[in-house]
């Protein structure tokens, strides 16, 4: 599905400041929508909306680049590290995996400053497994923890599997 929005520039701002700016509107929205028609299901539609908008974006940031490598999609974590937004510690980088923990989010603590912390699992860490997919099909992410959910820390596991292609043996088989 092509987009019907131009070009993303909006990383200019940074991240952070982006989905502050995006809390602080889909807040009251979502607060309304769930008076409305109940909070579980007003959270499961904003949550089908931020997923598949991660995807479009972890395509169009795949396509943006040129390439949908591991070693790309780990140059492409800088925007959402601008504005000391987060502190990572890398446990392993090479073509085929990416771990890392997050030893402080910033986002966290800005949803927790706007008193709405239950909807940061929603609005961002929710993006997480879509982008990833977006970006590249074969990239999957793991996560046991998140500092949003009361952590010490949040456990990014990317693995590059390639997937079985029509006429191919499973991974496992190859």
């Amino acid at each position: 599905m092509e987009s019907r929005w131009p070009s993303d520039t909006l990383n200019d701002i940074g991240v952070l400041k982006r989905r502050e700016i995006e809390a602080r509107i889909l807040a009251p929205t979502i607060e309304a929508f769930a008076a409305e028609i109940g909070r579980d299901r007003a959270l499961e539609i904003v949550q089908g909306v931020i997923t598949r908008i991660a995807r479009d974006q972890g395509k169009a940031l795949a396509d943006r680049i040129g390439a949908n490598t591991l070693p790309h999609f780990v140059k492409s974590q800088a925007d959402w590290q601008k504005e000391d937004a987060l502190h990572i510690e890398v446990r392993r980088m090479d073509d085929t995996a990416y771990d890392f923990d997050v030893t402080r989010c910033r986002y966290a603590e800005m949803y927790r400053a706007l008193g709405i912390p239950e909807l940061g699992a929603v609005l961002s860490c929710g993006r997480d497994f879509a982008l990833g997919a977006g970006f590249n099909p074969d990239l999957k992410l793991t996560r046991s923890q998140t500092i949003m959910d009361g952590a010490p820390r949040c456990d990014f596991r990317y693995r590059l599997e390639r997937s079985a292609r029509p006429g191919e043996p499973p991974a496992s088989d190859r």
